[in-house]
């Protein structure tokens, strides 16, 4: 589905990411971990566009879409979910998620049913002000708001920062159900090495700009990644 290979990109003349290639396929979970300043969230910037590829290309879906507009790339069916909780703090709930869901006409009210069914807290809280809720309840809201887009692959940058661990532990599961059940692709960066690798399909370590290391995911991988980022 998604196709990076030999990727370059940066800022001007400062080259930060260098050389890296891997792929996502439908429904799988790839996670890249790294620590402060290895490049993660400037590598998902190239992918989404945000950024130009000074080197290499991008492919989705059998399209090359190395110099496509970040639009067109969402249209493709990206969907971003950034880092920090992002909403509309004044809105409930259900306000939020139908900012995205009216946009699908006579779908909306099953794409929101269908987002709301991945996290079954939303609907609890579904007429609170979303700037009420938890950090954790906030980034669930973020994600679900994603999957009304019903994308083909999902893009998370740090979801667990300043979220509580029952919390993550939910988020990690609803990250792995997504992948299992719908058929979403899924891209996630982190410095939490057990959120994100003990269940994920594959993972990488980014250091420098570079891939140092990569291996199957699972509860045994955990260690191995967390080795490797301490090279």
């Amino acid at each position: 589905m998604l196709e990076v290979k030999n990727l370059n990109t940066g800022y001007g003349k400062v080259t930060v990411i260098n050389d890296i290639s891997f792929d996502v396929d439908a429904g799988q979970w790839i996670s890249i971990v790294g620590n402060n300043g290895a490049g993660k969230t400037t590598l998902l910037k190239a992918i989404l566009g945000l950024l130009p590829a000074t080197a290499g290309t991008i492919t989705f879906d059998g399209t090359d879409i190395t110099k496509a507009a970040p639009n067109r790339r969402i249209r493709a069916g990206m969907a971003f979910v950034p880092q920090g909780q992002q909403s509309f703090g004044q809105m409930t709930v259900e306000e939020n998620l139908h900012v995205v869901a009216d946009q699908y006409g006579s779908e909306a009210q099953s794409r929101y049913d269908d987002a709301v069914a991945a996290f079954p807290v939303l609907k609890e809280f579904a007429t609170r002000r979303a700037g009420l809720l938890s950090g954790g309840q906030r980034q669930q809201l973020s994600i679900a708001r994603a999957l009304i887009t019903r994308p083909k692959l999902m893009i998370l940058d740090e979801p667990t920062e300043g979220i509580q661990p029952n919390i993550v532990a939910d988020i990690q599961r609803s990250i792995r159900q997504m992948s299992e059940e719908r058929g979403i692709g899924v891209i996630l960066v982190e410095q939490k090495v057990q959120f994100a690798v003990e269940r994920a399909d594959l993972y990488y370590v980014l250091a420098s700009g570079r891939f140092i290391a990569a291996g199957e995911g699972g509860p045994g991988a955990v260690a191995e990644a967390k080795e490797s980022m301490r090279v």
